[in-house]
């Protein structure tokens, strides 16, 4: 692209419908909504939502109808929506789509329909019809173990909800419609979170594999067992993580922590990771978390404050790239990643007035397949 050229998002002109849901659908449809597509989610008549519309950041950018897919004219009205969409989000459970009358087989005349299906377990297998949550959902991807110390300690949603489902959504609805636009063929996509997590395990399993790995809390390299790949309590009772790994960040780091030459256990001697993290832990208590940041700011040492919520949109690096907005007057996370030539805005779309489902037929008469 040449400099100084403007386009518009790269979802520009893309059609979707989302049902109503919590976490990792509405997730995904705000990230298609950020990236410019067009989303309209279908919820409910007098919804009354855990966290109020207006100040729910994961309904941004779009708009919603109200229907209630138990009444027979508003399922039929939801079938038109659909038909004249280009991909569909639900997170029902197995089933009931098709009992609406909704599922992938219900739209001949939209053929090319990316049909994307968010569940916990996945429409198949001994646990598709259960109940779960994220905290369920990574438990038998090995991930949870891996996370803690004395016990496994649940990362927020962010690991399974999100990450291995939300993400896991967009992406292979993504990669659907690539194929739909070559082939004129949709796709169903069956979104697990389960699945989704243990595909985001990759890496851990291949050094598992390999014997690098032990299959204990905090005895390994990324899981807080390393002195150098830690987190470290200052004298503020704030937090400084530090993550140098290599041996020329180590160094940078010993420097500006005042360890270096002071005969310490080589930074891979296992045996010595204890007196290393003892060493790490009485220098860090000396200052405060703000005094270290300060020492660290800039440097290849692999060293960062731990930020609150409140704190983080604040950071100048936030600042500077943009990483948080005020929508709506909340604090919250700003479109990602950034794509050149389009200029993504966490706009707030109009979260207490339904639209018209006239109006959103017509505007998308010309997407029918």
């Amino acid at each position: 692209m040449k400099q100084g050229m403007r386009e518009e998002a790269p979802l520009t002109g893309l059609k979707v419908i989302e049902i109503q849901g919590l976490g990792p659908t509405p997730f995904a449809a705000m990230w298609l909504a950020d990236m410019g597509a067009d989303v309209v989610r279908i919820q409910r008549p007098n919804l009354k939502p855990l966290i109020p519309q207006k100040v729910d950041v994961l309904n941004r950018a779009r708009g919603f109808v109200e229907l209630d897919l138990k009444a027979k004219a508003d399922c039929a009205t939801a079938h038109d929506l659909i038909n004249r969409a280009d991909m569909l989000i639900e997170g029902m459970r197995p089933g009931v789509m098709e009992r609406l009358g909704l599922g992938p087989e219900d739209f001949p005349d939209n053929p090319a329909l990316v049909y994307g299906r968010m569940t916990g377990w996945g429409q198949s297998g001994p646990l598709a019809h259960t109940a779960g949550h994220d905290i369920n959902y990574i438990a038998i991807s090995g991930a949870l173990h891996a996370i803690g110390g004395n016990h496994p300690v649940p990362p927020l949603n962010l690991l399974g909800d999100f990450g291995g489902g939300g993400m896991y959504l967009v992406a292979g609805m993504l990669a659907a419609l690539h194929a739909a636009k070559t082939t004129g063929r949709g796709r169903v996509v069956d979104a697990a979170i389960s699945d989704g997590t243990a595909h985001l395990m990759a890496m851990i399993y291949s050094l598992y594999g390999s014997g690098i790995w032990v299959d204990t809390r905090e005895a390994n390299l990324l899981d807080g067992g390393a002195p150098f790949y830690a987190v470290y309590e200052c004298a503020c009772g704030g937090h400084m993580t530090v993550g140098a790994l290599e041996p020329k960040f180590y160094a940078e780091f010993l420097e500006g922590i005042g360890l270096a030459g002071t005969g310490l256990p080589a930074q891979q001697d296992v045996e010595g990771w204890p007196t290393l993290r003892a060493a790490f832990a009485a220098r860090f208590k000396e200052k405060t978390r703000d005094d270290w940041a300060d020492i660290f700011e800039g440097t290849d040492a692999c060293c960062a404050p731990v930020l609150s919520l409140a704190e983080a949109p604040s950071h100048p690096h936030n600042v500077a790239r943009g990483s948080f907005a005020t929508c709506g007057g909340i604090a919250q996370p700003a479109p990602a990643p950034h794509i050149s030539g389009a200029t993504l805005s966490a706009d707030p779309g109009d979260e207490q007035t339904p639209q018209d489902v006239s109006a959103v037929l017509n505007r998308w008469t010309g997407s029918v397949k």
